[in-house]
């Protein structure tokens, strides 16, 4: 037979032969082989190696008989919080089997055969351009994607998935121009697919300051659709403890399996190893700090951290993520109203009473250190969990006062948010010098979202430095009308800690504020800071000679002293660099002009391609922002669009950022005879084509 075959036969069988063997192995014969140590530490940092774990979601309910499962897809943390929320009222009052499920722990190609007596809920929070948050990518990309397939087909080729019952709470921005367009997508997806929406799909609003009475306002009529779809009876709440907290008398701090704050395993046996992530930190040594501000009552930090070592890559305009610690005076607060300083040192072990429960950090461990490491003490307190606190409180009169607050909005905006009050100093309040000592600990846990890292847009070059990352942070210290506090920023005063101790300091105490700053067992003595990389979008056009426009007043301008470093750097080469436009603003040029004499030594090196464009705000009669120079160099900047240049704008997403939005659509109206929204327009066509990038925070 194989005689009668040519030579172009015999390629073609080849090739058949091969895609066939690729097809059915998924390349595994020939995949380049992996690390077997670095993948199984990535998956006992991530729990995959438990036994029994499963990726099918449908056999895991099974397996743990429960009939409502809320997935996460989130990025710092608050959707994850909500998700909790929703799975322990779910079960105190509708006797729900409940499950708290991350999205990238399961898959979903069989989401078609879910049984139609259970209900799956879908807390999603946009990150971001309209992004979904990292644990969320896989499962955003697959539900809507065109040629999405399920594993069954489902009851009909048109719609697979109309078994599913489901529920969608969404976090968003309305700063940004795709608000809770993640949970719009997902929900649109879904909904082609023929799964059944209950109730409607909310949207929290964090840009507003609304995201907790967003979500409180939906949740409400979310739960009576819920019961009448299920026929479910509502029943008395009474708090059950997620988890178990039993205090181990035959162990102390100084044994070495109690976890002072370590974050996994690795750190606690002293044998950190990659890959360094959102579960990991690399304890990087800081190489130097300085102070970027040249007044006394405000601080700008300017922070290198090394990474030689670690394995961790970065490009330019990546994050990086700074992992904090509460401040002594914090701690000491959250412990003492909770009756819990004088055992604080108390080593406790801490299981989840359900198989799905997770304890969210690592255990046996101490109070001290759950407080001082692991929980958002810091943080402003919900309605709802002051709610919850009340069936604990230490006098009838403080039990009536947690209930008004916790029951009526208008009085706990006027008295708790608008102030910013932690859940200590709600308690402190409310009941002076008393001791909420009935407060179970797992409470506590439930109730207070875990401690999460900060972004920091990275202001160095990779090009110019690929194992050092730079910070550019000013130190957060605000005071609040009507309130006796001010309110400190988490990490950026850690900063300060570290800074001042890198500086000769021996006990530094930033604004009061005392940090363990050598770590759990003195592991980040040295100046030392634990950190990971997040990779971002937000990019130099990969052809250096194209031209860019830069728009980053105060600390907005920390990607662009690295995008200019970069170009610098390019420009010293000989190789030809593109016009590179920055405009930059701050409030007075002898004050708070960031990078003031390296913009010189940059300009020098890239000659008449490089501008810096200043905004000083209060040095004249009326107050000058970035958004005035825009408009005062409207024709180069229309120029250098036409020439097809990119855009880039970093900084405050609910003022600077959406008016320079807006000024640039009336600037390329203007300068090209157009209407305003024909401006608008080609703007959004800009953004879409990636030739307009953010970088923006609310």
């Amino acid at each position: 037979m194989f005689s009668q075959l040519d030579t172009l036969d015999l390629v073609v069988l080849v090739f058949v032969f091969v895609g066939t063997v690729a097809y059915f192995t998924k390349g595994s014969l020939w995949a380049k082989a992996k690390d077997p140590v670095a993948d199984l530490n990535y998956a006992r940092l991530n729990g995959a190696n438990k036994a029994g774990k499963t990726r099918n979601i449908v056999q895991k309910l099974e397996e743990s008989d429960k009939n409502f499962i809320i997935f996460y897809g989130s990025q710092t943390g608050s959707a994850e919080d909500y998700a909790s929320r929703l799975a322990k009222e779910g079960h105190a009052r509708f006797g729900l089997r409940t499950m708290v499920a991350d999205l990238e722990e399961y898959d979903y190609e069989n989401l078609d055969t879910f049984p139609s007596d259970k209900v799956v809920v879908f807390v999603l929070a946009t990150y971001g351009e309209g992004e979904p948050t990292d644990n969320a990518v896989e499962f955003y990309e697959f539900i809507t994607n065109e040629d999405v397939s399920f594993s069954e087909g489902g009851t009909t080729d048109s719609a697979p998935l109309s078994n599913l019952r489901y529920i969608a709470f969404g976090l968003g921005n309305n700063t940004y121009e795709h608000y809770n367009s993640v949970v719009r997508h997902v929900n649109e997806a879904l909904q082609k697919l023929g799964a059944k929406r209950i109730g409607t799909a909310g949207e929290g609003d964090d840009g507003a300051g609304t995201m907790e009475e967003d979500f409180l306002a939906w949740k409400e009529p979310m739960w009576l659709a819920l019961a009448e779809e299920m026929g479910l009876e509502e029943r008395e709440a009474v708090y059950e403890p997620a988890f178990s907290v039993t205090e181990r008398n035959d162990l102390d701090i100084e044994h070495n399996t109690v976890y002072l704050g370590e974050p996994n395993k690795n750190h606690l046996e002293g044998t950190s190893r990659g890959p360094y992530n959102a579960h990991n930190p690399f304890i990087a040594p800081i190489k130097s700090s300085r102070e970027l501000f040249s007044v006394r009552d405000r601080n700008c930090l300017h922070m290198d951290i090394d990474l030689t070592g670690s394995n961790v890559t970065y490009t330019t305009g990546d994050h990086v993520a700074i992992w904090p610690t509460n401040a002594g005076v914090e701690v000491e607060r959250f412990l003492r109203v909770f009756g819990l300083f004088e055992k604080r040192h108390t080593v406790i072990d801490v299981k989840g009473l359900d198989t799905t429960s997770k304890v969210p950090f690592p255990t046996p461990t101490t109070y001290d250190t759950v407080a001082r490491y692991q929980l958002e003490i810091c943080a402003p307190v919900s309605r709802q969990f002051v709610a919850s606190l009340s069936a604990f409180a230490p006098s009838e009169e403080a039990k009536a006062e947690m209930n008004t607050l916790g029951g009526d909005k208008d009085q706990f905006q006027d008295r708790i948010a608008s102030r910013y009050l932690n859940i200590a100093q709600v308690l402190g309040m409310v009941a002076p010098a008393q001791v909420w000592s009935a407060v179970p600990f797992s409470l506590l846990i439930e109730g207070v979202n875990k401690i999460q890292p900060r972004y920091y847009s990275i202001s160095s070059s990779s090009h110019v430095d690929k194992n050092t990352v730079s910070v550019t942070a000013i130190v957060e210290s605000i005071r609040i009308p009507g309130a006796e506090h001010v309110l400190k920023g988490v990490t950026t005063n850690y900063l300060l800690a570290l800074k001042q101790k890198q500086h000769g300091d021996p006990n530094p105490d930033p604004h009061g504020l005392s940090y363990q700053i050598t770590g759990p067992r003195n592991k980040y003595d040295g100046i030392h800071v634990p950190v990971h990389v997040r990779h971002s979008n937000f990019k130099l056009p990969s052809d250096p000679s194209k031209p860019i426009i830069m728009v980053g007043p105060g600390t907005g301008v920390a990607p662009f002293r690295a995008f200019v470093q970069e170009r610098a750097a390019h420009a010293a080469k000989g190789e030809k660099v593109g016009r590179t436009l920055l405009f930059f603003g701050c409030r007075k040029h002898n004050e708070d002009f960031l990078y003031k004499d390296e913009w010189k030594q940059y300009g020098e090196a890239m000659g008449d391609t490089f501008s810096l464009i200043t905004a000083f705000s209060r040095e004249g009669p009326n107050k000058v922002y970035v958004q005035h120079r825009l408009e005062e160099h409207a024709e180069e900047i229309n120029h250098l669009l036409q020439q097809g240049a990119y855009f880039y704008v970093c900084g405050d997403a609910a003022n600077m950022a959406r008016e320079v939005n807006i000024i640039l659509g009336k600037i390329i109206a203007k300068e090209r005879g157009l209407m305003v929204a024909q401006g608008e327009e080609i703007v959004k066509r800009m953004r879409n084509s990636n030739l307009y990038q953010e970088d923006v925070w609310s």
